[in-house]
């Protein structure tokens, strides 16, 4: 068991011994040599096959090396031990650790905390199943899957015809199109930021009494989680609880949630599945729709076969396995929403960077607004609010905002008579009978407040004094 860091009251800092130290040192480089291989393995398999080297003759041979060097491993793994088993400190954490697993009481669990190691060693701290039974999560539905709709008879043909792509789109999916879509999770780039991690870590729990804590979620993923509570604080926000999603390359430790820390918010920060302390591999929803991608176009009628079947593969792969849903995920929620678009993003646009009239944020509030307000967002307002989201500066947005004239006490007032007529849950039919002007109006007053601007490119924090909560009747 690896223990990197640990803090007792005089914070002192492990210090393994010398035996431990050389012989982890050779055990991490094979570890990273051996992420390495596994990343170009089949580059090096198509080389060697090239070569004429994937023959009994050859591959008996290294085999015999590899085993030799799996067997010299195996001893440096024992020394690496027998080094920690002659150091008092590692004995004390081990104890700590074995009470813990045992006993769990919060003295235990406290010093526990004081420790960093591998999070797959850490005892389960909340269950999915403690207040909910198992047939509770077909209810939720972010795990509901899709229905398919097919006779059987044409089912099973199509089954046969389609399954070279579909295997080809299984392998690609679930080795690197998953890491692809996840880089966060490969072992490689986990390695290289480790000593940020550990000291984002150190920081919350030193300077902010983090605590961690692991979570079983239902699907078999340990979630590592830090909670920080200011509820007892003199923090004005401190009693709402802000729980901080990252991106596909982002950690806790160095993401989004120092913004609603610093803003004075009680925090809940997670690792995705196979980040950093989070074990297993990331899964992603498999969807069934069409993907919310760039590149989504048909191809035109000059591509070469080779390219159209790429296309068709890749297109195949994300629908099944990689698609990630965003737009009906967010309609699914009930919830208010404020969106922050990055007007500066050079990501998520589809055409060239910093466009903002390609910014993927727009087709997200639009398909927001358009599920909540269908008879709002008709087709005018469906108009006025993409002029609204193509203004380049905050110039623009008011002058746009002003030529329409809208009058909000009046949007307001029609929003808040709508609710307490028909209740809250959407979708709402509010704007049936309005004239194409009340309908423009009340569209672009729901935009405003259901999307914020920041300028600033993708991957720049947002400052804690433009963190605000969504806006709600």
């Amino acid at each position: 068991l690896e223990m990197t860091w640990g803090l007792s009251h005089q914070e002192s800092y492990y210090q393994p011994r010398t035996l431990e130290k050389h012989a982890d040192s050779i055990l991490a480089l094979a570890s990273v040599l051996w992420s390495i291989s596994y990343y170009t393995s089949p580059l090096a398999m198509f080389y060697l096959y090239r070569k004429g080297y994937l023959t009994m003759s050859k591959v008996v041979p290294f085999s015999h090396y590899v085993g030799t060097m799996l067997l010299l491993l195996a001893g440096v793994a024992c020394l690496r031990g027998i080094g920690r088993w002659t150091n008092p400190q590692y004995i004390q954490f081990i104890t700590i650790l074995e009470d813990s697993h045992r006993i769990g009481t919060p003295e235990i669990k406290k010093k526990l905390a004081s420790y960093n190691f591998d999070f797959r060693s850490w005892p389960v701290d909340f269950r999915w199943d403690e207040v909910t039974s198992r047939s509770d999560s077909r209810g939720i539905s972010l795990l509901r899957p899709e229905p398919k709709h097919r006779s059987a008879a044409n089912g099973f043909l199509h089954a046969i015809k389609k399954l070279p792509c579909q295997i080809a789109s299984y392998i690609v999916a679930h080795t690197f199109g998953r890491r692809m879509l996840y880089p966060g999770s490969v072992y490689l780039l986990q390695k290289a930021v480790m000593p940020m991690l550990l000291q984002g870590q150190a920081r919350l729990v030193e300077e902010y009494n983090g605590k961690r804590a692991k979570l079983l979620a239902c699907d078999g993923n340990e979630i590592d989680t830090m909670f920080v509570d200011r509820r007892e604080s003199s923090e004005p926000h401190g009693k709402k609880l802000v729980i901080c999603c990252e991106g596909n390359a982002g950690f806790y430790e160095v993401g989004c949630l120092p913004t609603p820390l610093d803003a004075g918010y009680s925090v809940l920060g997670w690792n995705h599945p196979g980040f950093a302390g989070s074990t297993v591999s990331p899964r992603v929803p498999g969807g069934g729709r069409e993907p919310r991608s760039p590149g989504s176009q048909p191809p035109c009628s000059n591509h070469q076969p080779l390219l159209l079947s790429q296309r068709g593969l890749v297109t195949r792969t994300v629908r099944q396995y990689l698609n990630l849903n965003n737009g009906e995920q967010l309609c699914r929620y009930q919830g208010p929403v404020l969106l922050v678009r990055r007007t500066k993003d050079e990501i998520i646009t589809t055409t060239v960077p910093e466009d903002i009239m390609s910014n993927r944020g727009n087709d997200l509030l639009l398909k927001l607004l358009q599920h909540r307000y269908p008879k709002a967002m008709a087709e005018e307002g469906v108009q006025v609010v993409r002029e609204w989201l193509e203004a380049s500066n905050a110039v623009e947005e008011a002058s746009v905002y002003s030529s329409y004239e809208v009058d909000e006490d009046w949007c307001l007032s029609v929003l808040s008579s709508y609710q307490a007529e028909h209740g809250g849950r959407f979708p709402w039919s509010v704007g049936e009978d309005m004239m194409p002007e009340g309908q423009r109006q009340l569209a672009l007053f729901l935009a405003r407040k259901h999307l914020q601007n920041f300028e600033a490119t993708h991957c720049t924090p947002l400052p804690p004094p433009a963190f605000r909560l969504p806006w709600h009747l």
